[in-house]
């Protein structure tokens, strides 16, 4: 695999960051700015290993490694964390970036769907991140790490999801589960936090926005427009760096306002 040839240096040098879903999107842009400080990245992605290659290719510095996982499987998130902990070493980072959205409206689905979306959105954006927190956590501590663990939430978990509530649901399990892991791992001086966006301006979103709701998803927030995956990314090295331990158990806004609580 042909890397970039910047060295390894920045505040990150010698950590190994692991970043679910970093194939593209705000992963594949939380992957690059983690490299550039210096951390190697464990570039995890489910079906889409031709983007994968391509993000790992893209990263600044070396020693980057691809790792595919169905983070719906209970085995395939232990075999990610062993593999990981054998080939790179650490983790001294887990970002939860990969997650699910379906729209399932309650009053227009059919009881089987919607029950089956359901669970699938809290076992995807909520058991999994769990899972994955609960495996670094503890080769973390055994390693004497002082590790980040940062999860990437929604504003759904505050404002309602009336068309995806299983997504709202589990991104509020989500932010819950961030301030009781920052109490548990604070002894152990591992800071967990979590980011809330609203809107980002991803080739997964690029329809929506684009579309006819495009200028009302605009409006949203008195800036007139969403984030863009690299503010995502940016709060993301701050949160992942040494000066960002007393930020634990947050759950940092970043949608421009676009929601307020």
């Amino acid at each position: 695999m042909t890397q970039k040839p910047e060295p390894s240096t920045g505040p990150l040098a010698g950590k190994t960051a692991l970043v679910t879903g970093s194939s593209r999107g705000i992963g594949r842009a939380i992957a690059e700015r983690l490299a550039r400080a210096g951390a190697r990245i464990a570039v995890h992605y489910h079906t889409r290993a031709e983007d994968a290659r391509a993000t790992a290719t893209a990263l600044a510095g070396s020693g980057h490694r691809l790792f595919p996982a169905d983070l719906g499987q209970a085995e395939e998130r232990r075999r990610l964390v062993r593999s990981v902990l054998s080939d790179m070493g650490g983790p001294h980072i887990l970002v939860n970036n990969a997650g699910l959205y379906r729209l399932t409206p309650l009053l227009e689905s059919p009881e089987t769907v919607w029950l089956k979306d359901f669970e699938d959105l809290l076992n995807v954006n909520l058991i999994a991140p769990a899972h994955l927190a609960f495996l670094c956590a503890r080769a973390m501590v055994e390693g004497g790490i002082h590790g980040r663990i940062i999860n990437i939430g929604s504003r759904g978990a505050f404002r309602g999801e009336p068309e995806a509530p299983g997504y709202g649901a589990a991104k509020s399990g989500l932010h819950a589960l961030t301030q009781s892991l920052a109490l548990a791992l604070g002894p152990h001086h591992i800071a967990v936090t979590a980011i809330a966006p609203g809107w980002v301006g991803t080739d997964m979103a690029k329809a929506h926005l684009e579309g006819p709701r495009g200028p009302s998803l605009l409006a949203q927030s008195p800036l007139g427009r969403v984030a863009r995956p690299e503010e995502v990314a940016a709060l993301t090295l701050y949160l992942a760096g040494e000066e960002a331990e007393y930020a634990t158990g947050a759950v940092i806004d970043l949608n421009g306002a676009s929601y307020l609580r």
